[in-house]
């Protein structure tokens, strides 16, 4: 009986192990498979202007949570502005947030200075980036459909040529 007890938890121990992975991956699966909703935030832009998730309903959105003191973010930027210029025309809508530690003077000087094309607006609460799901690393990108689903979250610089595929699709959809 010794060496079927034996033989019973030599396997047992790693059945059970693996159900449980199984289980956790099923989860994760089915919380991060299924899109999850934008949040209804409003932006406010460096300008003043105000600018409702609700408003930007029906269009597809990239929403770049970036800083000025973030090398990551300073580099992509032209890549972003590339982006923008291209899928404008198709209606993309675009929002650069800056985030709550990045001095506006700052933000302001760098929009002016590298003349984006795009809506920038200031998350001097940090209340946006919580919002989107507590960002704390810049940059970090949403990619939003035309109902509000977010369909893309990039952490770090994203995959231009994967980002364009996504956003022709995206735009070409009805």
């Amino acid at each position: 009986m010794t060496a079927t007890s034996s033989t019973t938890r030599s396997w047992a121990k790693p059945a059970f192990i693996g159900a449980a992975v199984l289980a956790i991956a099923g989860i994760g699966f089915a919380t991060f498979g299924k899109q999850q909703q934008a949040p209804d935030v409003t932006f406010i832009s460096i300008d003043g202007q105000k600018i409702s998730s609700q408003d930007l309903r029906g269009k597809v959105v990239m929403v770049n949570f970036w800083a000025t003191s973030c090398t990551t973010c300073v580099k992509e930027m032209p890549q972003m502005i590339e982006t923008y210029n291209k899928f404008k025309g198709q209606g993309l809508e675009f929002v650069a947030v800056a985030m709550n530690y990045d001095r506006p003077d700052y933000v302001l000087n760098y929009t002016q200075a590298k003349q984006l094309p795009f809506k920038v607006a200031l998350d001097s609460g940090g209340d946006l980036a919580k919002q989107f799901g507590d960002v704390n690393m810049t940059p970090t990108t949403f990619v939003i459909d035309k109902d509000g689903k977010i369909l893309k979250r990039y952490l770090g610089e994203p995959d231009f040529g994967q980002l364009h595929t996504l956003l022709q699709k995206s735009l070409s959809t009805t």
